[in-house]
């Protein structure tokens, strides 16, 4: 008897070490009953990685492979545009930014464009091969101004059109992972190996570095509509900054689904919503801050990692623009409304880890 006791003892720690090796986890969330998302058809294999809008209707989205689409309806349907760069080059194109009809492109590697009239034509500017880094987030700050920061953490600004560039820091941070712009002009920025994270604040020339919140590296950071950071960590955790002026104080982690999968992006909409995407079609809201937590069903049946969430006032209007960015030419579009509660949908979920990346 206690052969055959043993005998299956050792087989149930087997069964529950495969599972363990295999990564399996299963978890349940409410699924909404409602999506303020519609699926818009790109029929491209390129990533989209950023979008820009000239005004309520016309706007650009960028990506890699040399991917530019433009729209004229608000971003309901796209078409191919062709830019005046070298066809044997596969350039990345990462940020666009508009500020009525002046805008700018940054790509990688070392492409910087440039218009002045919405984006009819485009100009190639030389930056030079001394870049500390690779461009990676533009912003448009006025005729022929813009403010250029690097993979590098270097910072420079122009007010000729692109003629001369002027540092900002000091010196560079070393490598990122992702970086993000702030309304006032200061950044936040996640080092390549995700082991810590920077800030440079507006008035400043240098670079402050911070440990992360916990022995979890570092995926993804920005900054919440009050200002204060948010963190989005290994082991899919959401973390937001505690208190004013103290960006050392965190709030314990939040782990609204453990599916495999790490959040890659967070972003609030205009009803003040919180939306979370990751990998394998993750697209999490909370209306609560963060509290309770709902999976949107048009987000769950896409066969991509969603990777960015974007919200933009269009220029000289009050109306606000949503998109959800993934990979294989996968695009949202936020129709503005918000979606219902049904705590008895329920999800269930078993899925293989995937350490995905940005």
């Amino acid at each position: 008897m206690n052969r055959v006791f043993t005998t299956f003892l050792n087989l149930s720690l087997v069964v529950c070490l495969g599972l363990g090796l295999g990564g399996c986890v299963s978890t349940t969330l409410p699924m909404a009953t409602t999506s303020p998302w519609s699926e818009v058809s790109l029929n491209t294999e390129a990533n989209p990685l950023d979008i820009g809008f000239v005004d309520e209707n016309r706007g650009f989205l960028i990506g890699t492979n040399r991917m530019i689409m433009e729209t004229n309806d608000g971003g309901d349907t796209w078409n191919e545009r062709n830019l005046d760069i070298p066809s044997e080059e596969n350039f990345r194109l990462i940020s666009i930014d508009f500020l009525g009809e002046e805008g700018w492109i940054a790509g990688q590697p070392g492409l910087v464009m440039h218009t002045n009239d919405g984006g009819q034509n485009w100009m190639r500017l030389l930056i030079g091969s001394k870049l500390p880094g690779d461009p990676y987030l533009i912003t448009t700050l006025g005729n022929d101004s813009a403010e250029l920061a690097t993979t590098a953490g270097a910072v420079y600004t122009t007010k000729d059109g692109g003629a001369n560039w002027e540092g900002k820091v000091s010196e560079a941070s070393g490598g990122i992972r992702d970086l993000r712009r702030s309304k006032d002009g200061g950044y936040v920025s996640v080092s390549s190996l995700g082991n810590f994270f920077a800030t440079l604040e507006a008035d400043e020339d240098a670079w402050q570095p911070h440990q992360r919140a916990s022995s979890k590296r570092v995926q993804t950071i920005g900054y919440q509509p009050s200002g204060k950071l948010w963190m989005l960590s290994r082991g899919a955790e959401i973390r937001f900054n505690d208190e004013d002026g103290d960006i050392e104080s965190w709030r314990k982690p939040i782990v609204p689904i453990t599916n495999g999968y790490n959040y890659l992006d967070l972003a609030w909409d205009p009803a003040g919503q919180i939306w979370a995407a990751g990998g394998n079609g993750t697209l999490l809201v909370s209306k609560d801050g963060g509290q309770k937590w709902q999976v949107d069903p048009v987000g769950d049946r896409q066969p991509s990692n969603l990777i960015r969430i974007l919200f933009t006032e269009a220029n000289g209007t009050d109306s606000s623009k949503g998109f959800v960015l993934g990979e294989r030419g996968t695009l949202l579009r936020w129709a503005g409304k918000t979606p219902g509660l049904d705590v008895d949908a329920q999800r269930s979920v078993t899925m293989p880890v995937l350490d995905v990346q940005s």
